[in-house]
């Protein structure tokens, strides 16, 4: 299922809309709060009604009872933040145990090592690649990679940017734009020590290219060995999708006037201005609306029927996908207003603390970028453009990839991405890497560090 950049263009595209103001999102919390009464009612008759001591629980009518408070239940609730779920993998053929460290944080991010505890395996793998997959930063939780990531895992050695929402941010922590998001992904870049493979996700795409833009520019010794850009908004000049159109149609202010508001009291980002969260997932239901309907649908059904597989898989969809987070407003304004209104970079005007962003001065990091035949959120040709921007990388260290069959999440996620994409971007990432392996560097004793 598709996932909107920033939101849907049928949701903001209606004339009707109302502006929004920092009351909207006051209201917001207290209709949720107003709902609570009304949810614990359901939980406790979907309880009686799937009781064994209940004689109902085994006929229709009860069952239709429980799964529809179920249904309304799970409509009402608030998503919270998703959990990782990844505690192992397989590697060489081997089980290996998973831990989650933050080796690395910011107010607006934490940086995580999927670090694989192989001093609980019999045998030592050879060193296997560093891998920094920049998660995107447009509504969901960093968590919706969970398939990236354990594709990655038997072969590489994993780290993930995990974002935190804005309203949970004080605003004492000062603002958080674009400009920052790339200073972000410099600081990880040299924590790393450069010895590093960095994934773009779709919308990092641009900030991870003007990052690494600006650390060749500098001569920074800790540019990574490659990066792989996926299905992101290089140039939404090419093949423009409906997000991309309803940009140009509209501008920035009118997002900044119908899209952000105020985070209310008592959330730690009271006043922060955001583009919400609840707004996003608005937008992300309004584009495949008539498929989210029929899923609920077969929900009632599976659950009536007693088809608890079916059911639990819808679950854990939808608790994935309803888990949204607030943007900064700042950040949400500035990448509307940079990527797709004025098409700074493919231009070559896109600055950064005041200097031009320059591709062009990319030549020791090898470039691959990876799109999806059918995808209608980065067009065809938007991630390519890539290639055309940086000039000076060799030909033998650029790559490009076409997947076919799949849409905007099957590029980064899904069967074809793990049959297909993975073993190119593995044979990519060890073509490119420059590095003698096994040398000490100062990421590791950083990690070490970390660990402890």
């Amino acid at each position: 299922m598709p996932i909107g950049e920033f939101g849907s263009a049928a949701a903001l595209r209606r004339e009707g809309a109302v502006t929004l103001s920092s009351p909207m999102y006051w209201f917001y919390e207290m209709s949720h709060a107003a709902l609570d009464p009304s949810r614990a009612m359901a939980d406790a008759t979907q309880a009686c009604f799937k009781s064994a001591f209940n004689p109902w629980s085994a006929t229709t009518i009860g069952k239709q009872i429980a799964a529809a408070c179920e249904l309304f239940e799970r409509s009402t609730r608030r998503y919270n933040r998703p959990d990782w779920r990844i505690d192992a993998t397989e590697v060489a053929g081997e089980p290996v145990a998973v831990d989650v460290r933050t080796v690395w944080e910011r107010p607006f991010c934490r940086l995580l090592h999927f670090q694989r505890l192989f001093e609980q395996s019999p045998r030592q793998p050879q060193p296997q690649p560093r891998v920094l997959v920049v998660a995107p930063m447009s509504g969901h939780y960093a968590t919706l990679l969970r398939g990236t990531v354990e594709a990655l895992l038997p072969g590489h050695d994993v780290f993930v940017t995990d974002w935190v929402d804005a309203r949970m941010v004080p605003v004492s922590q000062g603002r958080f734009d674009l400009d920052d998001y790339i200073d972000y992904v410099i600081e990880m870049l040299r924590f790393l020590d450069g010895d590093v493979h960095v994934v773009a996700v779709c919308q990092p795409s641009v900030p991870v290219l003007a990052a690494v833009s600006v650390m060749e520019a500098a001569l920074d010794p800790h540019v990574p060995h490659s990066m792989v850009l996926m299905g992101g908004p290089i140039d939404t000049r090419k093949a423009p999708t409906a997000v991309n159109r309803l940009a140009q149609e509209r501008g920035t202010d009118w997002f900044r006037r119908h899209v952000i508001t105020k985070v209310p009291f008592p959330h730690p980002g009271f006043m922060r201005d955001v583009y919400p969260g609840f707004l996003q997932l608005n937008g992300f239901m309004t584009m495949n609306l008539d498929r989210h309907i029929e899923a609920h649908r077969r929900l009632f059904q599976h659950l009536v029927a007693g088809d608890g597989d079916s059911a639990q898989k819808h679950r854990e969809f939808y608790d994935e996908y309803l888990a949204v987070m607030d943007l900064t407003a700042e950040f949400y304004l500035q990448t509307v207003r940079t990527v797709f209104v004025r098409h700074d970079l493919p231009k070559g005007e896109m600055m950064h603390r005041g200097r031009r962003v320059d591709p062009a001065a990319i030549r020791r990091v090898a470039l691959m970028t990876v799109e999806g035949e059918h995808d209608d959120i980065s067009g065809v040709g938007q991630t390519e453009a890539a290639h055309a921007l940086c000039v000076n990388i060799p030909a033998e260290r650029r790559r490009h990839w076409m997947q076919p069959g799949v849409g905007h999440y099957g590029v980064f996620n899904g069967s074809r991405f793990r049959a297909e994409i993975v073993p190119r971007l593995a044979d990519f990432m060890l073509a490119s890497q420059s590095r003698l392996r096994g040398k000490p560097s100062r990421a590791a004793s950083r990690l070490a560090a970390a660990a402890n």
